[in-house]
């Protein structure tokens, strides 16, 4: 039996700098950005979450897919222009930043004047909460949270949002972990003894694997290498 594979659990950070700088398949992040691409699946998936939440026109694409060059000119030019400790809290070093592997937006709420593409207006309330609210539905996570700081390495941004797919956007919303959390808890599920989750029809099984399994479990299967091993999931 086949599996398909991708990184929508890879974590990339300051301790954990992304080797592979080939993009996946891109497409743009709104038909009215095209200039602002994501990874293919998270791109359809935005939009099916802009449409139920009424947010077309009124939540804008500000960054999605960023080369290492074009990180390390934001790196650059935010450093001249804002000093060390605003980049350090706001900007990811090249090479530490989801920019770079096309499954990360940031977005912004239209109607208030230029949107600032460091820190773009996405507040809690509104259509960008009903957006916030129902993110997990579509496999999107806030990926820096206000007190987990010190977990992530980054100031809280509520503008910042990663594709991590679902089931594992609903589980890492309903118990409150960051995407490193997540694979933390992920690494006391194995093989021999999978996390079950059932959300609606679908009944999932994950588990980690130090490396790529060579045996698989039945049904659909997605390995997804996040660094420090290889998350299998599958459902039926």
């Amino acid at each position: 039996m086949s599996a398909a594979v991708n990184r929508d659990l890879l974590l990339v950070n300051a301790a954990h700098p992304l080797g592979d700088t080939t993009p996946p398949p891109l497409a743009p992040a709104t038909p009215e950005t095209p200039h602002i691409l994501l990874e293919r699946r998270a791109a359809a998936l935005l939009n099916a979450l802009l449409d139920s939440v009424g947010g077309r026109g009124r939540i804008a694409a500000v960054s999605g897919y960023r080369s290492r060059s074009e990180q390390q000119a934001i790196w650059d030019e935010t450093w001249a222009a804002e000093g060390p400790d605003f980049t350090n809290s706001y900007v990811a070093r090249p090479g530490c930043s989801e920019h770079e592997t096309g499954l990360a937006i940031d977005l912004g709420l239209l109607g208030d004047g230029e949107l600032d593409f460091i820190r773009p207006n996405f507040p809690e309330d509104g259509v960008a909460g009903d957006f916030r609210r129902a993110a997990a539905d579509f496999g999107f996570i806030l990926r820096y949270p206000a007190g987990k700081e010190a977990v992530t390495g980054i100031a809280h941004e509520p503008w910042h949002f990663r594709f991590v797919g679902v089931p594992h956007s609903r589980r890492m919303a309903q118990l409150g972990l960051t995407l490193e959390e997540y694979l933390e808890e992920l690494q006391n599920y194995s093989e021999t003894k999978p996390l079950h989750i059932t959300q609606g029809r679908y009944d999932f099984t994950v588990y980690t694997a130090p490396r790529r399994p060579r045996r698989l479990p039945s049904g659909y299967v997605q390995l997804c290498p996040t660094g420090g091993g290889c998350v299998v999931t599958a459902w039926r």
